[in-house]
């Protein structure tokens, strides 16, 4: 006698479905439908996922767009020039240049041992690169590392940010 492939299970929902487990090896079926027993039915899985995911854009939005406003200001504040790129990574990049550079101001000069006219030197340097992939490709950088990658950036004996170009 085979063991049985279509399983019939009472979900934590309160649905009721029939599966095929025709896929699973013989002795793991019975466990699995188990399993599913514990787990909502696929429909009211998807419903709640599409539920909780349209609340998690919406905070992700407004976060975004508060994170956007503060980059905006902080540029207009400091003179930042306009990133150079595509329109869909401008606005990213703005963000990503606003947290690296006001992480690396506040490793630098408010705990670290620079003072203003140090920070200064580096602002002009962060003013040079307006690349907006540079910023992006440099989004998870520490902020205490942002003197060393502007100098690799702006150096002068490269063209190009291509070292082997």
């Amino acid at each position: 006698m085979a063991v049985r492939t279509r399983w019939t299970v009472d979900h934590s929902c309160g649905h009721q479905v029939e599966h095929d487990l025709s896929a699973r090896p013989a002795d793991r079926r019975a466990g699995f439908a188990r399993w599913l027993e514990d787990r909502d039915c696929s429909p009211c899985w998807k419903a709640a996922r599409d539920t909780s995911t349209a609340g998690t854009r919406e905070w992700l939005a407004a976060k975004r767009a508060k994170e956007q406003a503060a980059a905006s200001a902080w540029e207009e504040q400091y003179a930042m020039p306009v990133l150079d790129g595509p329109d869909k990574a401008l606005a990213w990049a703005s963000r990503c240049r606003h947290q690296l550079v006001t992480a690396a101001y506040t490793t630098l000069v408010v705990e670290g041992f620079w003072d203003e006219t140090d920070w200064a030197q580096a602002e002009e340097q962060v003013r040079t690169v307006t690349r907006a992939g540079w910023w992006l490709d440099q989004r998870d950088a520490d902020g205490a590392d942002l003197p060393e990658l502007l100098a690799a950036a702006t150096d002068a004996d490269r063209p190009t940010e291509n070292p082997y170009h």
